[in-house]
């Protein structure tokens, strides 16, 4: 299932890659998206409160591990996807054939690349953390030069 933009309130934050777009539900945290400008009235609720707190100390630097409520919205096998990318701590990364091997299916490494651009809540759902088998960084929905920024930040990417 989509995310229905409608049953979401909105708030954004500046980073350093880009303005970041967030988005609650009355479950928790539905998207979190780099956009080049404000989409959406903004609003104010606890989570969007929240989010944006942990947003902002995550690139300030002060923040490694996101504890927000999630509303993950998406097939049972793209939950289980992004379940396993959670599981990526930070500073490191994993190949989508390690995750796919997680989920004990390994024939299932391009639907767990096509499950992880999907991924509606960037950053806090990792996705940027997996990478192809041979070390390379491949498909980022924010842009190849994000994912790389977001791996240096973490000490994930040290060349």
């Amino acid at each position: 299932m989509a995310t229905k933009m409608a049953d979401l309130l909105f708030a954004y934050t500046e980073s350093p890659v880009g303005l970041v777009e967030i988005g609650c539900s009355e479950i928790g945290l539905a998207a979190l998206n780099f956009v080049e400008a404000v989409r959406h009235p903004t609003a104010d609720s606890p989570c969007l409160a929240g989010a944006r707190q942990q947003i902002d100390a995550y690139f300030a630097g002060t923040l490694t591990v996101f504890d927000l409520p999630l509303d993950l919205r998406g097939t049972d096998f793209q939950r289980r996807v992004w379940a396993q990318l959670l599981a990526v701590p930070f500073g490191q990364t994993a190949t989508y054939l390690e995750i796919a091997l997680a989920l004990e299916n390994p024939q299932a490494v391009r639907a767990v690349g096509a499950a992880n651009g999907q991924n509606p809540v960037s950053i806090v759902v990792p996705c940027h953390r997996i990478i192809g088998s041979n070390g390379k960084l491949v498909g980022y929905g924010g842009g190849l030069w994000r994912k790389e920024w977001l791996l240096r930040h973490e000490g994930a990417l040290l060349i």
